[in-house]
C-alpha cells in the first residue's frame, strides 16, 4: 500500500540523510537534487572565444597619423605642381606671338625681331637666354641679351649693345669699333659720329697700340669722349689724346685708368682763365694732375 506521508524538508537534514544513505549502502550519486538555472555558469558553461579576442588594439599615436597625413598631402601637392609645370611648358596658350625689343641704338628693333623669328610659336617657358643669344650672334652690334617672359604670349628682349669708342679710317669711309676692335658700322662723314679717330687703319685692331688706346677711350665718360678728336700712342706707355678744340691730353700708360678719367673730367670742368690759357691737360700722374 502506497504511503500517504508528505515529504518534509528540514534544514540540515541533507547531511543526516546523506549519512543514513551511506550507512544503508547507498552512494551520494543516488541523491537527486534539482536547481533552477538562471544563466550559464561562468565555470561550467563553455565559452567560445576567437583568436581576435586575445589581441589588444592600441590607438595609433597622433604624431604618426599627422606625419602620414602630411606625407600624403605633400605627394598630392607635388603631383599637382608637376602637372601645372608640364602644362605650362607645353601649353599652346603660352606660345610666343609678340617679341618686344629695347636697348637698341646701333641696330633697329625690327632687325632683332627678324633674327629671333625662330622662337615665334614656341612656348614661353621653353625659350632660354642661351638660345636667344645664339640667334643674335650674327648681329655683331649685340654683345648680349636678356629675356623676360610676359604671359600669355609676349617675349621681352633687353639688348646690351657694344659701345663704339673710336673711328678707324678704311678707304673713303670711317668704321666704328668698340674696345675689342669689333666693327660696328661705317659712315662716310666723320663729323656725323662724335668719336675720336685712331689713324692706324682698320687692320690695326689686333696691335698692342690699338688695345692700349681703346682701353683708355673705353674708360672715358660719354660726354668727355665726345670732345675727343684723335687718339694716338707712340708706345703703350705714351697714349695721347687731342680735343676738338686742339688741346692735348697727356695720358701715359693704361694704369689707373678710372682715376685718370676722373681727373681729366675735373680739369675739363674748370672754368677757363683768359689770363692763363690751357693747352695741355696732363693726367699721367692722376693724383697730381696739372695743366699748362
Amino acid at each position: 500500500m502506497a504511503s500517504t506521508r508528505k515529504p518534509t524538508f528540514k534544514p540540515g537534514a541533507d547531511s543526516s540523510q546523506e549519512n543514513k544513505s551511506r550507512s544503508a549502502g547507498g552512494s551520494p550519486d543516488s541523491v537527486i537534487s534539482a536547481q533552477r538555472s538562471v544563466g550559464p555558469s561562468p565555470v561550467t558553461s563553455p565559452v567560445k572565444q576567437s583568436s581576435a579576442d586575445n589581441v589588444i588594439a592600441f590607438p595609433e599615436p597622433k604624431g604618426k597619423r599627422k606625419r602620414r597625413l602630411l606625407l600624403w598631402t605633400l605627394c598630392i601637392v607635388t603631383a599637382f605642381v608637376a602637372v601645372l609645370i608640364a602644362g605650362a611648358i607645353y601649353s599652346p596658350v603660352l606660345v610666343v606671338r609678340t617679341i618686344t625689343v629695347d636697348g637698341t641704338k646701333l641696330v633697329t628693333p625690327e632687325t632683332v625681331q627678324k633674327a629671333l623669328s625662330g622662337v615665334e610659336g614656341k612656348p614661353l617657358p621653353q625659350v632660354s637666354e642661351q638660345e636667344v643669344n645664339e640667334l643674335l650672334k650674327p648681329l655683331v652690334q649685340v654683345r648680349s641679351a636678356t629675356v623676360e617672359a610676359r604671359p600669355p604670349s609676349e617675349l621681352l628682349v633687353h639688348v646690351n649693345e657694344r659701345v663704339p669708342v673710336a673711328l678707324l679710317k678704311q678707304g673713303d669711309s670711317f668704321v666704328m669699333v668698340d674696345v675689342d676692335g669689333v666693327q660696328l658700322g661705317a659712315t662716310q662723314d666723320q663729323s656725323a659720329v662724335a668719336l675720336p679717330l685712331i689713324d692706324a687703319g682698320a687692320g690695326a685692331t689686333n696691335t698692342g697700340l690699338f688695345k692700349a688706346i681703346a682701353a683708355v677711350l673705353n674708360t672715358l665718360p660719354a660726354d668727355v669722349l665726345a670732345r675727343m678728336s684723335t687718339a694716338s700712342a707712340a708706345s703703350p706707355d705714351a697714349v695721347e689724346l687731342k680735343l676738338v678744340d686742339g688741346k692735348t691730353v697727356v695720358w701715359g700708360n693704361a694704369e689707373d685708368k678710372e682715376l685718370k678719367a676722373k681727373a681729366l673730367e675735373a680739369l675739363l670742368k674748370m672754368p677757363p682763365d683768359p689770363k692763363v690759357p690751357v693747352n695741355v691737360y696732363d693726367v699721367s700722374v692722376p693724383r697730381h694732375p696739372f695743366t699748362k
